[in-house]
């Protein structure tokens, strides 16, 4: 007897998450598998796992049109088509990056300016000249533990951990907890996505408080599927311009502190938040998850951490997961220089995934009333990368013209070209300049 025909990774993933999110897979559009691999080179299942991650957004937004698995490749990698004035920024600041120390790797991140002046407080050094010697004096542990203590961002790069991504991988991906009460109606219908139809999310109010990547990738996403969507940042912490530009698409952008009645009085009006801050700091705010579905009965509470919950006062980003969860080691091209995944790929799928399931609990709370929340973490995501089938060595890198994939906008009077949307049939609208909104729906 022939042994019964395993289901493809990625289609593997798409079930997973489409049973997390209580969704009839019977009622849910099934879509081909690619045309071919998304051009994602990897020794882990990368091309898998970003498939995966758009293709769960299409099903549970009624997305019937064929995905580009180019187009997904280039969306992962949109910092790379980004330019502005026709010049493509620095993205990685000389302050981000592995540094080799007496006993191995060290994996630091310095893009904003606050992490760079503690990393250097950290190793008690006072320019870049002298980070290397610093680092080669120190193990890795005393290099990360004194950038840490100074409120910097550094990892030490580990093996990956098999017993305890399997411990990972046994809790949900997109953990779901639904509190029964009251719901509240969208303002517009409940209709399949068409092109003479109302988007899913129109009428939607999501308050986006994320930063960096992930999260902002997921609210572009929903403001891509119609959702009015405004960000609010901290007066005292600017973002970058150009990750701005690159996922602030389709978004207002506004300035306004966490603690003011202004805020509150969002919350008060939105249907759906999404987190993105560390979940001690969001707790020092009032704005935990358990918070605000306590005080604000309808809402749908999307939260996002680097590490998870059980770690909230920890920050981190993409690289730093990669670096301490294994992956890096494991796409090491020479086995001890320490390599990467060829996109942000824990961000982005992140991204999708919390989309995904913000548009699945929208449904569920028109059905059935209550307020839903959602977590997940780039260090969960990372576990399930780590668990899928590896290739013993990278594909070739497949030639991709950017052309029929780049968008183009005018804003105030600045050239800016983007990737465009890894979902098809749809285009993005311009991001806003950052901070110039006003903070009111």
């Amino acid at each position: 007897m022939s042994a019964p025909l395993l289901p493809r990774p990625d289609q593997a993933l798409r079930d997973r998450v489409l049973t997390e999110l209580g969704m009839d897979h019977s009622s849910v559009l099934i879509l081909p598998a690619p045309a071919h691999p998304v051009p994602l080179p990897s020794r882990l299942a990368t091309a898998d796992l970003a498939w995966a991650s758009v293709v769960s957004v299409a099903s549970v937004a009624g997305i019937s049109a064929e995905l580009d698995p180019d187009r997904i490749a280039l969306s992962y990698r949109s910092d790379r088509l980004l330019t502005v004035d026709d010049t493509a920024p620095s993205v990685w600041s000389p302050y981000s990056g592995f540094w080799r120390s007496r006993d191995g790797w060290v994996r630091t991140h310095g893009n904003y300016r606050h992490h760079a002046e503690a990393l250097l407080r950290g190793l008690g050094i006072t320019d870049l000249d002298a980070i290397s010697s610093a680092f080669a004096e120190r193990t890795s542990t005393e290099a990360a533990t004194a950038i840490s203590s100074e409120g910097g961002l550094a990892v030490v790069v580990s093996t990956e951990r098999p017993i305890e991504d399997a411990a990972l991988r046994s809790t949900p991906l997109l953990d779901i907890r639904g509190v029964e009460g009251p719901g509240r109606a969208p303002l517009a219908p409940d209709l399949p996505l068409s092109p003479v139809r109302a988007l899913p999310l129109s009428g939607i109010r999501v308050l986006d408080l994320t930063r960096v990547i992930a999260g902002p990738v997921c609210t572009r996403t929903l403001a891509l599927l119609g959702a009015d969507v405004l960000r609010i940042d901290p007066p005292h912490l600017p973002e970058p311009e150009w990750q701005h530009f690159d996922t602030g698409h389709g978004k207002r952008s506004a300035l306004l502190d966490a603690r003011s009645s202004e805020m509150h009085a969002l919350l008060a009006q939105a249907d759906v938040v999404v987190l993105g801050y560390r979940p001690a700091a969001l707790d020092r705010l009032g704005l935990s998850a358990e918070l605000l579905a306590e005080r604000y009965p309808g809402l749908v509470v999307a939260q996002l951490s680097a590490w998870g919950v059980d770690r909230p006062e920890r920050a981190g980003f993409d690289s730093l997961v990669q670096a301490e969860s294994g992956i890096a080691l494991v796409e090491s091209a020479d086995g001890d220089r320490p390599g990467a995944l060829p996109a942000q790929a824990l961000d982005h799928s992140a991204g999708y995934l919390l989309a995904a399931s913000v548009v699945a609990l929208l449904e569920r709370r028109r059905r059935d009333g209550g307020t839903w929340q959602v977590r997940t973490s780039l260090r969960r995501i990372a576990a399930e990368l780590l668990g899928m089938p590896r290739n013993a060595e990278p594909a070739p890198e497949r030639d991709v013209d950017p052309a029929p994939h780049t968008a183009h906008f005018d804003i105030g009077g600045r050239r800016l070209a983007t990737a465009r949307p890894a979902l098809p049939g749809l285009d993005f609208r311009a991001p806003h300049e950052w901070g110039m909104d006003q903070p009111r729906w």
